[in-house]
């Protein structure tokens, strides 16, 4: 049975590493999701439709990482669907394509992890420094 996500039940996950074990697919490298279909999505990421909601998202989001304050991203932001998206519910534009509970903002790094379980692409939070732990000769 599939796993439904919801962005009402991620944003109460309190850590960023348990939004992503709460989000992981563990897909496939090279497995297609759209195959040689993959135009249809691209006309649809480049949408009036999309780009309105997708800005929608990453104002909610404050532009951080999985919703997770203190993993602003600077530079390209993506938006995940949670629960996956397929040809007919695009080309059908049904409301799942552009349902916020749907929907949320990450980096590409992220992104990719989440498909393809690759922990290590994620991003690790701030280092706590110590006296003196830049310099080698003490």
């Amino acid at each position: 049975m599939r796993m439904i996500r919801s962005y009402s039940e991620l944003i109460h996950i309190p850590t960023f590493e348990e939004r992503y074990d709460y989000l992981k697919l563990d897909g496939e490298v090279g497995k297609d999701t759209f195959g040689y279909n993959r135009y249809i999505n691209q006309v649809f990421y480049a949408s009036r439709e999309w780009k309105a909601c997708r800005k929608d998202i990453i104002l909610r989001d404050d532009g951080n990482d999985l919703g997770c304050y203190g993993f602003e991203i600077h530079g390209g932001i993506m938006i995940h669907h949670l629960n996956t998206i397929t040809i007919d519910d695009i080309v059908k534009r049904r409301p799942i394509i552009f349902d916020p509970e749907n929907l949320i903002t990450t980096r590409l790094k992220t992104h990719n992890a989440i498909h393809y379980g690759d922990k290590s692409l994620l991003s690790v939070g701030p280092v706590q420094r110590t006296k003196n732990d830049t310099c080698p000769w003490r």
